[in-house]
């Protein structure tokens, strides 16, 4: 059985979408893999069948730590793994499995890792336009045919700590909760206006639904724009782990979410979606699933890729009402009225 050393990426999507690969290799034959990765991230891999361990990285976002990466290293040369394949294209994400001896390292070539890779690999990104298709790649012969295809990311939630969950936040058992992830960490040109999803929300407990504002510590304040005077709207943002949301957003009956982690967390749940682009683009970073409902207006300026809207209007996101939103989430199966005494 062949041992498998994977380096994540350090963004909760790509991780979501690593799983791709990870379904690759084992498809590919008998084989363990343990992921080299963030710490944050080690909730998400426990959440993969695939994955034998999550291995903390321990340095920061960025953070180079030479003499932490070669002691790393050292320790993980015990273990005897037949392969090593490095998803970030960093100098450094190179440099442990260099440092613990593992015979193939392959990766992308990246930033100059000539000698610390000895299966480096040109990306075509032409041919491999999708991040999921180029982590999938380095799963596969390098002579493959390209782009390959690929299972989608499928997150298993733990049914224990969702009954926990449940019942510290005090969410209601006769109304199904629709999760909003409306955090923009990169920046306001990926973030749909609050007042459009706190006209949404109200719409929805109107119909007969709860809602779960999802998201980091950051989020909070956002979470309380959207929640202000409006009952059955839980400020769940910066009260849950990583690992909470997963299995919150695995009991929603629907969520609509910016271009985010999340998004990629709740498409791998198989929930109803609703994503909504701004100034990125559903080409590159789509989330994966059948369940998907996209929301991008297409405007000559987008996708911009800028943090912050050069013409200063974010009409991409503006322009996108709450009404089209309600109407995506009801082709997806949800979002209608589902108690009778909302029309009394």
């Amino acid at each position: 059985m062949r041992r498998i050393l994977v380096v994540g990426p350090s963004w909760v999507g790509d991780m979501v979408m690593a799983q791709s690969l990870f379904v690759t290799l084992k498809r590919g034959g008998p084989c363990e893999i343990d992921v080299l990765a963030p710490g944050w991230s080690l909730p998400i891999l426990a959440r993969m069948p695939e994955v034998r361990r999550g291995v903390a990285m321990p340095l920061g976002h960025g953070e180079f730590g030479l003499g932490k990466r070669w002691a790393l290293g050292r320790e993980l040369a015990a273990e005897g793994y037949d392969q090593a394949i490095l998803l970030p294209n960093s100098l450094k994400s190179a440099l442990v499995p260099f440092f613990a001896r593992i015979p193939l390292r392959t990766g992308f070539r990246g930033e100059m890792r000539y000698g610390l890779l000895n299966d480096l690999r040109l990306l075509d990104e032409t041919a491999l336009p999708m991040t999921v298709q180029r982590f999938v790649a380095l799963g596969r012969p390098a002579d493959a045919a390209q782009p390959p295809a690929f299972p989608n990311p499928h997150l298993l939630a733990d049914a224990a700590n969702q009954a926990t969950l449940h019942s510290r936040f005090g969410l209601a058992d006769d109304r199904p909760g629709i999760a909003f992830m409306p955090g923009a960490e990169y920046g306001p040109a990926k973030q749909w206006p609050l007042p459009h999803y706190a006209a949404l929300a109200r719409e929805l407990v109107g119909r007969g639904y709860q809602v779960w504002i999802l998201g980091s510590a950051k989020d909070h304040p956002a979470a309380e724009e959207i929640a202000a005077d409006t009952p059955m709207v839980h400020n769940l943002a910066g009260r849950t782990q990583l690992g909470d949301a997963v299995d919150l957003l695995a009991l929603a009956e629907a969520a609509v979410t910016n271009d985010s982690g999340l998004m990629h967390v709740a498409a791998a749940l198989d929930v109803p979606l609703v994503a909504i682009y701004g100034s990125s683009s559903p080409e590159h970073t789509p989330p994966l699933s059948g369940k998907v409902s996209i929301r991008s207006l297409g405007l000559e300026c987008s996708p911009c890729f800028k943090r912050v809207c050069p013409l200063g209007h974010t009409r991409c996101l503006v322009d996108i009402t709450p009404a089209s939103v309600l109407q995506a989430l009801e082709t997806l199966g949800a979002g209608g009225a589902r108690m009778a005494s909302t029309a009394d």
